[in-house]
């Protein structure tokens, strides 16, 4: 899955995505991050980006120029390389003599529109599920904001996708865009070295996650729960789901409410009644 980050500070974004776990399964090929500078596509001969707003106001605004012409070399590059496929495919077909209709068909191949996400306090609040509703695609573009915004015409013409990581203003859009790759791409089969964790951490089931434990067995004087020592695993999932729930209902009762509406057998989801 390949990430890219239109913005103003790409040193900023690189510095993040390519340490840590990101980083490894970059180099192993898993995923990969194309930051591009939009100050580089500015037609200003003094690489000035942004503008005072008509109708006045305070602060400036990223203009409509730059930030269309950065998008649109991503977009064509993701198109050359789908031309390229089609032509590999076309050539593939030849080679194997399949009918004329279906080599005229990889000809038609529609060049596809990539997934843009603007991040903006404006749009629908992230979550887990919009991570793995965005974890389907293969290229993903993000577009980082500054100042009061970006000019409405170019975002009505290439964003997709309005998404916040919450309600409150950050100064850019690089933090929350690279809070949202972390989040898709660690759901990208191979970045995590154990990919069942993706599954049974917080928010997967609807459920936050249960508390876990490591050694010693007795750390001032805090033991951990018998059952995780008993290796009966039946009874170690039964317990983990009982303090699923029990945290849920504590910490985030509007996410134990809805899961009791979607689950209203409770302790036992296997069992019907």
């Amino acid at each position: 899955m390949k990430f890219h980050i239109l913005t103003l500070f790409p040193e900023m974004v690189d510095a993040c995505l390519e340490t840590s776990i990101l980083g490894r399964a970059a180099k192993a090929g898993c995923i990969s991050f194309h930051s591009v500078n939009i100050r580089d596509y500015t037609l200003d001969k003094h690489k000035k980006v942004d503008d005072y707003t008509y109708g006045g106001g305070a602060g400036m605004l990223m203009q409509a120029q730059p930030v269309y012409d950065a998008w649109r070399a991503v977009q064509e590059e993701a198109s050359q390389k789908e031309t390229v496929e089609g032509v590999e495919a076309e050539s593939a077909l030849r080679e194997e003599t399949v009918e004329c209709a279906a080599r005229e068909s990889v000809k038609a191949l529609p060049v596809k529109r990539l997934r843009t996400v603007y991040v903006t306090p404006q749009g629908r609040t992230f979550t887990q599920e919009i991570a793995q509703e965005l974890a389907g695609e293969e290229e993903l573009i993000f577009l980082c904001g500054h100042y009061e915004g970006i000019d409405e015409r170019v975002l009505e013409e290439t964003v997709t996708d309005y998404i916040s990581i919450g309600d409150y203003v950050l100064t850019g859009g690089e933090l929350p865009a690279m809070v949202m790759i972390d989040a898709v791409a660690r759901l990208v089969p191979g970045v995590l070295h154990n990919d069942e964790s993706a599954e049974t951490e917080s928010f997967s089931g609807g459920l936050l996650e249960y508390p876990q434990y490591s050694r010693p067995p007795v750390w001032h004087d805090k033991e951990v729960p018998p059952v995780l020592l008993s290796g009966n695993h039946q009874k170690i999932d039964q317990w983990r789901l009982e303090q699923s729930i029990k945290r849920t209902k504590e910490r985030r009762p509007d996410l134990y409410e809805a899961y009791m509406q979607a689950h209203p057998e409770g302790l036992n989801p296997k069992k019907k009644k």
